[in-house]
């Protein structure tokens, strides 16, 4: 065996070198069409959602069937207090999980998956979910963003047929990008992976692996150094967790997700062959960004979950509980918040559900989309746990263990908060998915002003950039001055008692209205518009508010159509466009009246100590730790406590 190089040193990048790495990771083209994409452009596409797309009969079928069989198990099989108790998933269920095909929902039949389509998948994990928040996020790690998902897109047919069927009867799979002193710069990834021969050597350290302590299978991102014969780059790898070298150095607890099998895992001189590498050097990020574009709507799928059980909770207690002579439902103060709940159920389900059909459809580029209905749904999830805890006073506060001790209904509210509030952190965090979608929104014009608005840019590169801009907003601009949401008649198939076809007109006046204020933005700060960040996020929201309010619309005339519950459905799509709405004129307010220049002086002042005063009167509880753990590349120095579950 030949001598393998010394791992080299964590890179060292600027700001500006971390942007580029991540915008050449980005899909660059939009090969179909977007309906997010267009609305943040100012154009209310509405034929791309509406008539609602639907699943084939026998996607319908063979998904209602595996649907029957979960919700029995999940009966049956699943104690969620026992997992919250204990910390730990019992191997009995997973191993049922297995035997029903759990982990192979998304796996195609010829692999021995079930061939779920998104829809089903996203239904699935929302009603294992709901009976226990860790067994929804061990499914979801392990097919949204593990071994499969990967290799369905990316992987060779013999990588396919070694590993999908392991992935969809046996194996745990886990994703690995991650690091101590990494979290959104992947630029920065510091884990190696040296080529030597027909191998790959590993070296490095993984912070927060969801399933990584009982993986069987590895999804790892690592830097590949440059060198004669390879391109080198951040790499993606299928690696066997039994791997020697592997070690699980730690099983990590949190605040919820209390069963969540989730590690530290360093790799020390671990091979890899090469024929288990995935895609080639380099598109490891690319690999990564695009399996996230479906991945991330399992996290909304399992807030609409949720939110339904929320819904659920607070209509029963709200209607057993009196207080001075009624019961609180009735009181102004707590109906709003379960008209909230219910409205915003109603939404969430319909965003869902409307991106997985499109996802499975293939027509149109939904990676915006999937990541509204991440960043939206569990924003909007934790808002309506918060809101049933404070419906349900002391006894949301209390554990459920605590109140079936003293004879009440063990309701886990408090945990259901605890659980929801990893989402707006879990595969990109609230602020990131503002900036990775700011940037999707934004596309257009710096494809036609980027060279422009680059201070670094030449001055021959800025006239072609301004003589391609002028062209480009000659045609833009005039069509954001009036639209179909001024005429008073537009949208009257939405109209059926309640009236949402003003919501619609809405949704495309201020579509218009949205990308007229980005396109002042940009004239206004040019360059300096990417360190605007509160301004992009406040854009974002406002595309997602639109974004939901129109899925909810085009749901609701679904189901009229249907004849399911369609009366109902109107009345809910109308209060939550309603409630909506007040948000958006909120966001908008924000825009150019806000606190954003004073924050960033009071943020320089907090970081020099010059309020240092203000937190003197206090003992802190910390120990004396480092804020960032040791990730040194070398041996293992600790037991290895992974478990495989077989």
């Amino acid at each position: 065996m030949s001598a393998v190089p010394e791992s080299p040193a964590r890179p060292t990048v600027t700001e500006r070198e971390a942007r580029e790495v991540a915008e050449a990771a980005r899909e660059q083209d939009w090969r179909k069409p977007s309906f997010a994409k267009e609305l943040f452009l100012g154009r209310f596409r509405l034929d791309l959602i509406h008539p609602h797309p639907l699943p084939a009969d026998d996607d319908v079928e063979r998904g209602e069937e595996f649907l029957a069989k979960l919700r029995d198990f999940c009966e049956t099989k699943i104690d969620g207090a026992t997992i919250e108790r204990d910390a730990r998933i019992p191997d009995e269920v997973i191993t049922g999980l297995k035997e029903l095909g759990a982990l192979g929902m998304k796996i195609d039949t010829k692999y021995g998956g079930l061939g779920l389509t998104q829809v089903y998948y996203n239904k699935a994990l929302a009603l294992v979910g709901s009976a226990s928040p860790a067994i929804g996020a061990l499914l979801s790690a392990h097919q949204s963003i593990g071994v499969p998902q990967p290799l369905k897109i990316f992987g060779t047919r013999e990588q396919k047929e070694t590993f999908l069927p392991r992935c969809a009867r046996t194996d745990i799979s886990a994703f690995l990008l991650t690091e101590p002193d990494v979290g959104s710069d992947p630029a920065r990834l510091a884990t190696t992976a040296v080529p030597d021969g027909d191998d790959y050597v590993l070296d490095g350290v993984k912070l927060w692996t969801t399933n990584g302590v009982v993986a069987d299978l590895l999804v790892v991102m690592a830097r590949v150094p440059r060198s004669d014969g390879h391109r080198g780059g951040i790499t993606a790898f299928v690696v066997e967790a039994s791997s020697e070298g592997v070690t699980v150095e730690n099983r990590n607890a949190f605040m919820g997700l209390r069963g969540l099998e989730n590690g530290v895992t360093r790799f020390h001189r671990v091979r890899v062959p090469a024929s288990q590498r995935i895609g080639e050097e380099g598109q490891g990020l690319k690999i990564a960004l695009t399996t996230l574009n479906t991945g991330r709507l399992s996290l909304p799928a399992m807030c609409v979950g949720s939110g339904k059980w929320c819904l659920k909770i607070a209509r029963e207690w709200s209607a057993a509980r009196e207080q001075w002579g009624k019961p609180v439902a009735l009181h102004e103060a707590v109906g709003s918040k379960i008209a909230f709940i219910a409205a915003t159920t109603f939404a969430l389900e319909a965003v869902v559900d409307l991106s997985s059909q499109m996802a499975d459809e293939d027509r149109n580029d939904i990676r915006i989309e999937a990541a509204l209905a991440k960043l939206y749904g569990s924003e909007m999830a934790c808002l309506m746990a918060d809101e049933l805890v404070q419906i349900r006073g002391g006894r949301g506060f209390e554990t459920a263990e605590s109140l079936r001790a003293r004879g009440e209904r063990a309701v886990p509210a408090e945990q259901v908060l605890r659980d929801l509030r990893i989402n707006r952190i879990f595969e990109g965090s609230t602020e990131i998915m503002h900036l990775l979608i700011a940037r999707e929104a934004v596309d257009a014009h710096l494809s036609v002003a980027g060279d422009l608005i680059d201070p670094e840019k030449s001055l021959g590169d800025k006239a072609k950039a301004g003589a391609g801009a002028g062209l480009f907003y000659a045609k833009w601009l005039p069509r954001l001055v009036a639209g179909p949401g001024q005429l008073p008649t537009a949208y009257g198939e939405f109209k059926h008692g309640v009236d949402l076809s003003a919501h619609l007109r809405y949704v495309e006046r201020t579509s218009r209205k949205l990308a007229r204020s980005t396109f002042y933005a940009m004239s206004r700060w040019q360059g300096k518009m990417e360190t605007k960040q509160g301004f992009l996020g406040r854009i974002v929201d406002i595309g997602a508010e639109l974004f939901a309010m129109s899925a909810a619309c085009v749901r609701a005339e679904l189901l009229r159509g249907r004849g399911e519950n369609g009366r109902e459905a109107y009345q809910l799509a109308d209060a939550f466009c309603r409630q909506s709405r007040i948000r958006v004129e909120e966001l908008f307010g924000r825009l150019w009246s806000n606190t954003d220049d004073l924050d960033r002086k009071v943020v320089k002042g907090v970081l020099s100590g010059t309020y240092a005063w203000l937190e003197q009167g206090v003992i802190d509880p910390s120990d004396d730790g480092p804020w960032i753990a040791d990730a040194t590349p070398g041996p293992s120095e600790r037991e290895n406590v992974h478990r495989p579950i077989r």
